[in-house]
């Protein structure tokens, strides 16, 4: 299956990071290299090195990124390890760095992964297949209470409660192995008359895929480390889908723009935390109607910007 994926706000994220043609870039999920290729077709002399954990993404980007050769080099791991791996390669500084946090269409559709509801499938929903942990581990062996955490908190499901008792009450009888078989659960455990406005399962897988993957953990443990490798006027662009993801953004940016932990009856600063740059989004950029109209999978996309002094 072909690897796709909608570049989400393309044009605004290609200007916003403001590319220049000598440049060291960074594209930290690469996915199917549709900003990269964007990135790396502005470079004269400049370079762009693209990250990513998935297998399939690798192999597509590096295909398609084959023009642009002399420019960028791929590279498979977990974006937060990027600026470690970089440095012992030698580069410790980038003109700009992008996160597109969303999950690709690929990962979606192709039904073996175990992401979507819509197909019958093994629950791994891995988006590194060399890790360990799968969907099916979550579900059979998390505790009713780590369970309602998850989904009550990535999901934002206000079922979460008794999604998570129907799981394990189901898994008593039986073991939860595929994606039907958790759906049937999810559907029993909301009330007809409530299965409105969506899949009634969609928020509850979206909160196994986040747990399975670490992906807010990951994104916070990620982004002083990210901004401090900027070069000054050196811009970070992150684009999310999830309120959760998106105050991790939001948190992150402002306390780098004013990390000063002073009471605020100070008259002056004595902790002598310095601002390292400052927000150019006080409000996200997100999706125009026509992207919207091209693509429903973006509407719950926001774009943040930092800027490096």
């Amino acid at each position: 299956m072909e690897f796709k994926h909608y570049s989400v706000m393309l044009e605004e994220t290609i200007e916003e990071l403001k590319i220049r043609p000598d440049g060291i870039y960074m594209d930290g999920t690469l996915g199917g290299a549709g900003h990269s290729s964007e990135i790396a077709k502005r470079l004269t002399t400049g370079h762009l090195y693209g990250i990513d954990q998935d297998a399939a993404a690798i192999e597509t980007a590096t295909e398609r990124l084959k023009p642009y050769k002399e420019n960028v080099t791929v590279i498979r791991n977990n974006y937060c390890n990027a600026v470690a791996d970089l440095a012992e390669r030698g580069v410790t500084e980038f003109d700009g760095i992008l996160l597109d946090l969303g999950v690709s269409s690929y990962q979606l559709d192709t039904g073996e992964r175990g992401f979507s509801y819509r197909y019958d499938a093994p629950l791994d929903m891995r988006m590194d297949q060399r890790q360990t942990l799968t969907a099916k581990q979550i579900v059979n062996e998390y505790s009713e209470s780590d369970l309602y955490r998850i989904i009550r908190d990535y999901g934002e499901d206000k079922f979460a409660k008794n999604i998570a008792k129907h799981i394990v009450a189901a898994r008593k009888t039986k073991k939860i192995e595929t994606t039907f078989q958790l759906d049937e659960i999810i559907h029993a455990a909301i009330p007809a008359k409530m299965r409105t406005g969506g899949h009634p399962a969609k928020q509850t897988f979206q909160a196994i895929r986040i747990e399975c993957n670490s992906e807010l953990k990951v994104l916070e443990n990620s982004l002083d480390e990210m901004i401090k490798a900027l070069r000054p006027g050196g811009r970070i662009c992150i684009i999310t889908f999830h309120s959760l993801e998106d105050r991790i953004v939001k948190t992150a940016f402002r306390k780098n723009e004013n990390p000063c932990t002073c009471p605020p009856e100070f008259p002056v600063c004595v902790c002598g935390k310095k601002s390292l740059g400052k927000v150019i989004t006080r409000k996200p950029i997100t999706p125009s109607e026509k992207e919207l109209g091209e693509n429903t999978r973006s509407a719950s996309a926001k774009l943040r910007v930092f800027e490096r002094e």
